[in-house]
């Protein structure tokens, strides 16, 4: 780890090392995952009066594997075994930190998992986000999600802690965790933040792991490259005040063209060489974004395209939403309107701010100022980011 540590460092780059290693171990993952948060708890009492020690990942993992000899002494007990639970002398150390992290990724998307629990899993166990930012990543209730987790953490209670010889039956899922782990880097489900900058940055490392065990594999370059194309944009999304700035108006100079070269790079080879998939489409239309040197110079017909042959791809209201955007720009806002009467009654999108928000986005484009305004506070009510909120009313107020 660099610079300071803080408890979002200790969740986000410690927890899988040493849950990694924890499991790695002893295995009983449900057990090493409840040792890694009570070590957590303990460390947020110790440290700021102690002062954080010099070598954080070894700490967790001694005190997390004490706690974890407790839990399963506590269970051998409660089962009147005569065995009991030896404590070894030294807690293990994580020998490959990264590997393990993989590892772990693979673990979490159990093909004995619904894909809605290998998704929650991973991002609870890998991601470091909290029950209530995953059920607002997937839209879905929070007690809902805390039973889900739990659930999800018996069933792969005594897997063994290895890499699969077969990586296909789960890669979809892991894809669908890295991305989610990236989209809530990008932008926080909720928050002071816009941007989680260490979230968005931990879905490109561990990609860039993926892409290296897979390197011939079109979907992982086209997930890596996607988001290479999309991080690029990060110093141009937010003012020095903290102000959402919404694409078209970002100064582009401020993109980072070694990024937007690498992934584009990446998603080019990718096209040409393997089977066309959804990561792949989204990437080759960040691409499209990221070789127009102004907003006016977007090739939108050439987006709307590849929004037509995602949508083929992916059944998603979200891939719905952004076509609409793009069938407004190439047919005018009144075609993207009707686009978006179809979701009108899709609760997957409605109960986001995203559905009023394009709405009244495609509104004001058509010239009713009154209709958008209202619709753009709707969706500042429905967003608990704040940068979004601000933008949002900001956006109501200057119509």
């Amino acid at each position: 780890m660099t610079g300071p540590v803080t408890t979002e460092h200790v969740w986000r780059d410690l927890t899988p090392q040493v849950l990694g290693a924890l499991v790695r171990r002893y295995g009983h993952f449900e057990s090493c995952e409840d040792a890694v948060q009570e070590a957590l708890l303990v460390a947020a009492e110790q440290w700021p009066r102690e002062g954080i020690p010099v070598e954080p990942r070894s700490w967790l993992i001694r005190v997390a594997s004490r706690r974890l000899i407790d839990i399963l002494r506590n269970e051998e007990a409660r089962r009147h075994r005569e065995d009991a639970v030896r404590t070894p002398d030294l807690a293990p150390e994580p020998a490959a930190a990264a590997d393990d992290s993989l590892t772990l990724l693979f673990l979490c998307c159990h093909p004995e998992l619904s894909t809605a629990s290998q998704i929650a899993l991973t991002l609870r166990a890998v991601g470091g986000l909290t029950t209530t930012e995953i059920a607002g990543a997937l839209l879905t209730p929070e007690p809902t999600m805390g039973q889900r987790i739990s659930r999800a953490k018996k069933t792969v209670r005594g897997t063994p802690f290895r890499l699969p010889a077969e990586y296909d039956e789960r890669l979809a899922a892991v894809l669908q965790v890295l991305y989610l782990i990236f989209n809530e880097g990008y932008t926080g489900t909720a928050g002071e933040r816009l941007e989680r900058v260490e979230l968005a940055d931990e879905a490109i490392r561990l990609t860039r792991m993926l892409h290296a065990l897979l390197p011939d594999d079109g979907e992982v370059a086209g997930l890596l490259a996607l988001m290479l194309l999309t991080d690029a944009r990060r110093a141009a999304r937010t003012t020095p005040d903290g102000r959402l700035v919404p694409l078209d108006e970002q100064d582009r100079t401020q993109w980072d063209q070694a990024a937007i070269a690498e992934g584009t790079e990446l998603i080019t080879r990718a096209m040409s060489t393997t089977q066309l998939g959804p990561y792949q489409l989204q990437a080759a239309i960040a691409a499209v974004h990221s070789e127009a040197t102004t907003a006016a110079d977007t090739d939108w017909p050439q987006i709307l395209g590849l929004y037509n042959l995602l949508e083929a791809h992916l059944d998603s209201p979200v891939v719905t939403l952004n076509r609409a955007v793009a069938t407004a720009k190439v047919h005018g806002p009144s075609a993207g309107l009707a686009l978006l009467d179809i979701l009108r009654d899709d609760e997957r999108v409605t109960r986001s701010h995203r559905y009023p928000a394009v709405r009244a986005h495609l509104l004001e484009l058509q010239g009713d100022a009154a209709a958008a305004a209202e619709l753009y506070l709707e969706a500042a009510k429905l967003t608990t980011n704040t940068p979004e909120q601000r933008y949002l009313r900001n956006r109501a107020r200057r119509l």
